[in-house]
């Protein structure tokens, strides 16, 4: 056996390196209808925030119209976003999430 054919290449070598995927931010969005308290709630029961973090949250969507309540690869954002709109139309809300690449 050949010396090249005991060591793989650089280029075989540098193809099994695992890349980590792209994330993507789950943004919440005002509306006028939605209350407060069940924004709060799904901020905690669904991207599992602390208290004062999803207050903070709940505010900022209040005052500037949209909030980042997660970063995550795509799968996990694209069903967090179905938790929280299956959550809101349960509860006959408008809340209307989505997702940005960060």
């Amino acid at each position: 056996m050949s010396r090249d054919q005991q060591l793989p290449s650089i280029t075989s070598r540098a193809q099994n390196v695992t890349k980590t995927p792209p994330l993507f931010k789950v943004l919440m969005h005002n509306d006028d209808y939605t209350t407060m308290e069940f924004v709060v709630e799904v901020l905690q029961s669904v991207f599992h925030q602390s208290d004062t973090a999803a207050e903070r949250i709940m505010l900022a969507i209040h005052f500037q119209g949209l909030g980042h309540c997660g970063t995550y690869p795509f799968a996990i954002a694209e069903t967090k976003v179905e938790e929280v709109c299956s959550r809101a139309r349960k509860a006959g809300y408008p809340l209307r999430c989505s997702i940005e690449k960060e």
